[in-house]
């Protein structure tokens, strides 16, 4: 693995310290006064690999779909599977200082419903001693170009880090750092069978305010399982060229969470053939099919209620036709409760903010629980 000694750094004495203890990255404080300065041994994040990712043969190192994409899923699609969401790549390290350089794709860092932090930042997690894994730091990213220290002042010991990587952008090149002489060991990706989720902006991350608030990001620490995110914003819908891709994979479980980006009319026409697709090749892997969210203003627009109701009964007799055809290992969750009952859980009424994420995932977890322990 390429090691790279990175001369010197230098950080401000009062604003970073602040910053650092709040976790967040200084790359917006000014660096007037200078403190020792230290060697840095960087290591790159390709060599290492990451979770999440599917495929290998991809264009770009931190793609979602394979290059053999281009062309055969729709323009959107493909352009969405640049960004990294749900990858993430873990090392142990006694460091106490983390750092990170990365070169983002895009240079737009923001969304008008979601920070740059979500966007494009880099969200670093560590196991507690207890076995959980809890948050550390996040980078907020005000260029394209990142060169910053993610965690600084770390308390003594050696610990298990994870690191995950931008939701709505893509990432060219990554590298992680530590001081010399700091224990840096990367952890290849896990083997296990990952949980595949194929949806919609929801499933993409919109609009958690970090990379690992992402609620398929918050499922992969609960389940301790490898994920892989394949949600697509305003692009999840079902079709039969994506079908394909996904039945190339070995997921321990599929989940298809696709009804935002649908109507009654498209999932009537597609969720049967999408199933059967994958069923032909993954004759005994769990399938989860769910239904859309409830706006959490729904009761304000009638027009809403009624959309949510027609695409879940088609959704549903998709569901029924499919059981009676003889297609087992199939599962089923409503939509009404993904995000609560009192309404603050959304950014905008339909993407799920912090809140609306940790929902997701409390109403996911327990119907995966069910369905891993069986397989």
């Amino acid at each position: 693995m390429k090691r790279q000694n990175y001369n010197r750094r230098q950080f401000t004495t009062q604003l970073i310290g602040g910053a650092i203890s709040m976790g967040l990255a200084p790359s917006l404080f000014a660096q007037s006064t200078l403190v020792t300065l230290e060697e840095i041994n960087w290591f790159d994040v390709k060599e290492i690999g990451v979770e999440g990712k599917g495929w290998t043969n991809t264009k770009r190192f931190f793609d979602r779909l394979p290059s053999k994409a281009e062309g055969v899923v729709r323009d959107p699609v493909w352009n969405l599977s640049r960004h990294s969401a749900g990858m993430c790549m873990r090392f142990v390290s006694d460091s106490p200082n983390i750092y990170v350089r990365y070169k983002l794709s895009s240079e737009r860092l923001a969304m008008p419903h979601m920070p740059a932090t979500g966007v494009s930042g880099l969200d670093l997690y560590a196991e507690d001693g207890q076995g959980i894994d809890r948050w550390v730091a996040v980078v907020m990213p005000d260029k394209q170009k990142m060169d910053t220290a993610i965690a600084e002042g770390l308390s003594p010991g050696t610990r298990r880090y994870t690191l995950y990587l931008p939701l709505y952008n893509g990432i060219d090149d990554l590298e992680v750092g530590v001081p010399k002489g700091s224990k840096f060991s990367p952890l290849a990706p896990r083997q296990e069978r990952p949980i595949l989720f194929y949806g919609t902006s929801i499933m993409h991350g919109a609009c958690a305010s970090r990379p690992g608030m992402a609620f398929p990001a918050i499922l992969g620490r609960r389940l301790r399982r490898p994920t892989i995110n394949l949600g697509f914003s305003g692009n999840g819908r079902m079709e039969i060229e994506v079908a394909s891709l996904l039945s190339e994979l070995d997921p321990c479980a599929y989940v298809i969470d696709c009804l935002p980006n649908m109507n009654e009319t498209t999932v009537s026409e597609r969720a049967v053939p999408l199933v059967k697709k994958i069923r032909a090749s993954h004759d005994n892997t769990p399938i989860l099919l769910v239904e859309d969210r409830s706006f959490t203003n729904t009761s304000f627009f009638p027009k809403r209620k009624i959309h949510h109701q027609k695409s879940r009964m088609a959704l549903k007799k998709a569901y029924v036709a499919l059981m009676n055809a003889g297609i087992g290992n199939l599962y089923y969750l409503d939509g009404d409760y993904l995000l609560g009952e009192d309404g603050e859980a959304a950014t905008d009424g339909s993407h799920p903010n912090d809140l609306g994420m940790v929902r997701y995932a409390d109403a996911y977890e327990p119907v995966l629980r069910s369905i891993l322990k069986q397989y």
